[in-house]
C-alpha cells in the first residue's frame, strides 16, 4: 500500500473535474479538522465545568478524565490533518 495515494498522479494531466476534486477534498479536510477542534473543545469545557462547579467526587474525576482526553482528541485530529495536507500538497502545487 502506497504512503501518498496522490503521488502518482502528474499536475499537467489532471483536467478540470480532477482539480475541482482535489479542492473538495481540501475543503472535506479542513472541515473535519474543525469538528476535532470542535470536540476538543467541548470535552475540555465539559471538564472544566464538571471540575469547578459541581460537588460530586463522580463528576470531579469526570472532569479530570475530559480534560486529557480534550487534549488527545486534539493532537489527533491535528496529526490527521497535517497528513492529509501533505499528502495532497503535489497535486496542489
Amino acid at each position: 500500500m502506497e504512503k501518498n495515494p496522490y503521488q502518482k498522479f502528474k499536475k499537467e494531466e489532471l483536467i478540470l473535474r480532477d482539480l475541482l476534486a482535489a479542492d473538495r477534498t481540501i475543503l472535506a479536510n479542513e472541515r473535519t479538522y474543525l469538528a476535532y477542534i470542535r470536540t476538543a473543545l467541548t470535552l475540555f469545557v465539559s471538564g472544566a465545568t464538571f471540575i469547578r462547579f459541581f460537588d460530586s467526587v463522580i463528576l470531579e474525576v469526570l472532569g479530570w478524565a475530559f480534560v486529557p482526553a480534550a487534549i488527545i482528541v486534539f493532537l489527533v485530529g491535528t496529526k490527521r490533518f497535517r497528513e492529509m495536507r501533505q499528502s495532497l500538497r503535489p497535486i496542489k502545487e
